[in-house]
């Protein structure tokens, strides 16, 4: 048998042997002999094969000298038989043909011999056997690769010198092959420069391994006695072949970062020079692929490259939904010896079995403090590395208060800022702080909405990360839910009512009459109610904001109330108080309307609306800033330094009737001959007066009228304004007095200025009314010359009248454009471009705009001297 590594030549031969014997003579200085594989995959020659010195052989053995060479199959006493080597024959053969020691012949030994024919049947026979020495395989192991598929297909095309190409048993084939095939790989090996190839079946391979193409192994050559092919057995796997494995970026550092592994439960270091791509846009969480090297002792990533996102997956989650219990929460302040990346347990029950299953903090959906106790639910998590089952999306369910038994409070979210809060407790002095990550269902809180929490303590160290909002052993709100309106309350009301006299009245200090130099609003003076219960005499504090119906008690009046009881402090006080009687000995109680109101101070209109009566806004009994023009009040008289008259506790209530009943239907028209003593303090009379010019121009009969006869309360009429009004008549006088009084003015736009203009209106000492474009009516823009009609207002701050709700009744005149003099059209006549002493214009700045643009859209054209366009 010639060498396997003496030579190949490339050639296709039919999948099945051929039923004859091939030969081939390529030159006569250069016999040579074929070895054919059994499976038609390769075929090799070696001079020194075959000892026929040239001679031609035919299968019939009728040529003389040919020697053929075959293995010994059958052996008898006397006889055997032989299968030839080069053909599909089997030969009879003689023992005393045998050149040797017959008892050195075996089955399987190789011999070789002369065909001839039997004289009496002319059948083939061997003759002359001549034992052939085998061929001494080496015996050390052989190093070597595996490389790619050889499978026997119906044409196969066999390569010389190639490059080391070699092939692993496909595990799809599951040990299977086509009918009367094994399986088989093959690995490459390299002797004096050259590569050859050997196959291998399953059962070559020692240890059960699998081989993948390109992993190192050793080896052993064995030969085939029947068919003389070459193969490899005892395989042993060396070393695997080095794959790309996949990852995430878990960790990154100023130049070196950490991978999570995709194939073991383990991180590996890898530098950014290893990394093949844009490193500003490497992040964590970014799905990689690398290639483990040993580096000082170390694996380490190299060429280290993005895969797309999603490519790597660690785990398979059943989306089934489970039940469990919170046994082990995860600690807010991690212990030194804390190693395990999952501290948290869940203990839920599958099917008949319990199981504990870890956690970790990314296995929550939301950020809420987990309690030992809480009924959550949650999916189950395997990872495909180690099969290591976890919980994770776990949820907090809503019945999870019935299990834990935590304590409860509730309270009013009274501040918010960026990510945290603060609430107002019902339970407790202090504002309780929370932040936005510790609010259940996800909702968002305003303001004055109401909650639900549970408090625990912030220790020292947690506390390290928010020193600049919490102190060391501060309570702060966790599991905050959102409850309806309502819900929470801070004081307990009695549902009894009780009766007692009022001992001290209330005094209001307003942001009007407090001092300026206070930067905030006093708090108003309590009163006290005296009151007996259960034969006991007791007294209670109670505020203006606690009364009902408008009407301020005074010390001695019989009122009846209700006990507010504050849940946080138990302090007491009488809520809901309404005046039963009012204490005969106190001042008589006036009616009145609000006339002026100034920075400090006002004046009442009488109910009679002849007088007015003046008030410091210290004496009004309530906020100043709802009192308006034309309200009603109730006041006490009372005289002052001088002696003069002037209101006291001054509290506005409900709205009564204004000047008068018995107003006439029919609309009279008259002129003002005295406004009001608000519009000209300088006059004594309060009460202004309208007069109804009779026919012939001589006087007519006149009405008084005060600020609940103007139709506008706000409106300033000026004497000789014409007015539209009717009659009334005052019940406590019988007086008639003008009401319902409306202004009839007109006027002309003098000019409009950008956002205000004047009319001209003579108002006092000044000729012109100011107005601003706001006031006009409709939306309208006001020209120079359109006739308008007006009310006008006066600032009680500034003393000076304004023109409001102006509605234009016509429109002036349009302006005529002014035709250039004729000595300035003779002038521009007489330039030329050319003219030098001409004047000249240079631009200093472009125009911009009002869409920020510079310059014109419009091409400029040349155009001629005095030609208007």
């Amino acid at each position: 048998m010639g060498s396997p590594w003496k030579g190949f030549v490339e050639f296709t031969l039919p999948a099945s042997p051929p039923t004859a014997f091939v030969s081939a003579d390529l030159s006569s200085t250069s016999p040579v002999g074929l070895s054919l594989s059994p499976y038609g995959r390769s075929m090799s020659f070696d001079p020194g094969l075959l000892h026929n010195n040239g001679h031609t052989a035919y299968a019939n053995g009728t040529g003389s000298g040919i020697r053929e060479t075959g293995v010994v199959e059958k052996l008898l006493t006397s006889y055997g038989f032989i299968q030839c080597s080069e053909r599909q024959a089997r030969l009879f053969f003689h023992c005393s043909q045998y050149n040797g020691a017959l008892q050195d012949l075996k089955i399987g030994d190789d011999v070789e011999f002369e065909v001839s024919s039997d004289r009496r049947t002319g059948k083939p026979i061997a003759v002359k056997l001549l034992k052939i020495k085998p061929e001494v395989l080496p015996e050390e192991r052989i190093s070597g690769q595996v490389g790619p598929d050889l499978h026997a297909y119906p044409f196969t095309v066999l390569h010389g010198y190639i490059h080391p190409v070699v092939s692993s048993i496909p595990l799809h084939l599951d040990g299977k092959s086509a009918p009367g095939q094994m399986p088989t790989g093959s690995v490459c090996y390299e002797r004096n420069g050259e590569v050859f190839y050997l196959t291998y079946t399953p059962d070559d391979v020692e240890g059960n391994v699998h081989l993948d193409t390109g992993d190192k192994v050793s080896f052993y050559m064995d030969t085939n006695k029947l068919t003389g092919a070459v193969s490899a057995r005892n395989i042993q796997l060396v070393k695997k072949k080095q794959m790309r494995c996949q990852g995430v970026v878990c960790a990154t550092k100023e130049a070196f970062g950490f991978i999570e592994r995709a194939d073991v439960v383990k991180e590996i270091f890898f530098h950014y020079s290893e990394f093949k791509g844009d490193l500003d846009a490497l992040q964590v969480g970014d799905d990689v692929e690398f290639t483990i090297k040993d580096r000082n002792g170390k694996e380490v990533a190299t060429d280290v490259r993005l895969l797309p996102q999603g490519t790597v997956v660690f785990e398979d989650i059943d989306y089934k939904l489970h039940e469990g219990t919170v046994v082990k929460v995860i600690p807010k302040i991690p212990t030194k010896n804390q190693n395990d990346p999952l501290p948290g347990r869940i203990n839920v029950r599958i099917g008949f079995t319990e199981k504990e299953l870890p956690f970790g903090e990314k296995d929550t959906r939301s950020k809420v403090t987990l309690l030992e106790g809480d009924h959550v639910q949650f999916n189950i998590s395997t990872d495909r590395r180690d099969k290591l089952e976890r919980a994770t999306r776990i949820d907090i369910l809503p019945d999870t208060f019935n299990f834990t038994k935590e304590a409860r409070e509730m309270g009013v979210i009274a501040a918010i800022r960026d990510g945290f809060g603060f609430i107002k407790c019902v339970d407790r002095d202090a504002r309780m702080f929370f932040h936005f990550s510790e609010v259940l269902e996800e909702t968002q809180l305003h303001i004055s909405d109401e909650v639900e929490f549970t408090v625990v303590p912030v220790g020292p160290v947690y506390n390290h990360f928010r020193k600049d909002m919490l102190s060391a052993q501060r309570n702060h709100a966790v599991r905050i839910k959102k409850l309806p309106k309502g819900t929470v309350s801070f004081h307990t009301q009695s549902e009894h009512r009780f009766v007692g006299v009022v001992e001290k009245e209330v005094v209001a200090v307003t942001s009007k009459n407090a001092s300026p130099t206070k930067g905030k609003e006093k708090e108003a003076e309590e009163g006290v109610i005296a009151y007996e219960d259960c034969g006991v005499k007791l007294t209670l504090p109670y505020h203006a904001k606690d009364l009902e119906g408008g009407s301020h008690p005074q010390a001695g009046d019989k009122v009846e109330f209700s006990i507010n009881e504050v849940k946080r402090t138990g302090q007491q006080s009488a809520v809901s108080i309404r005046v039963l009687n009012r204490n005969s000995s106190n001042a008589k109680r006036l009616h009145g309307f609000v006339a002026t109101l100034k920075d400090n101070f006002g004046f009442i209109e009488t109910a009679n609306h002849d007088q007015e009566i003046f008030f410091h806004y210290s004496e009004v009994c309530g906020d100043v800033e709802n009192l308006e023009l034309g309200d009603t009040v109730e006041y006490t008289l009372s005289k002052g330094k001088g002696n003069k008259v002037s209101a006291e506790k001054v509290t506005k209530v409900a709205a009564v009737n204004g000047v008068g009943e018995d107003i006439s239907a029919s609309v009279m028209m008259g002129k003002v001959i005295r406004p009001l003593r608000s519009v000209d303090p300088s006059q004594t009379e309060y009460q202004g007066l309208i007069e109804v010019p009779e026919e012939g121009g001589t006087k007519g009969q006149t009405y008084p009228f005060g600020i609940m006869g103007m139709g506008n309360k706000a409106d300033c009429l000026q004497k000789g304004e014409l007015v539209k009004f009717q009659v009334c008549t005052v019940p406590q006088t019988g007086q008639k007095m003008a009401c319902n009084v409306v202004p009839q003015r007109r006027a002309v736009v003098e000019c409009v200025k950008d956002q205000f203009g004047f009319l001209t209106y003579e108002v006092g000492e000044s000729k012109k009314l100011f107005f601003h474009v706001k006031e006009v009516q409709d939306g309208l823009e006001l020209q120079a010359g359109d006739e308008v009609e007006f009310s006008v207002v006066l600032n009680q701050r500034t003393g000076k009248c304004s023109a409001c709700n102006v509605r234009r009744v016509s429109e002036g005149p349009k302006p005529v454009v002014t035709p250039r003099p004729d000595r300035l059209v003779n002038r521009l006549k007489s330039i030329t471009l050319d003219d030098a002493s001409a004047p000249r214009l240079v631009i200093l700045r472009q125009p911009r705009g009002p869409d920020n643009s510079k310059g014109f859209n419009v091409e400029r054209k040349t155009r001629q001297p005095g030609v208007i366009d």
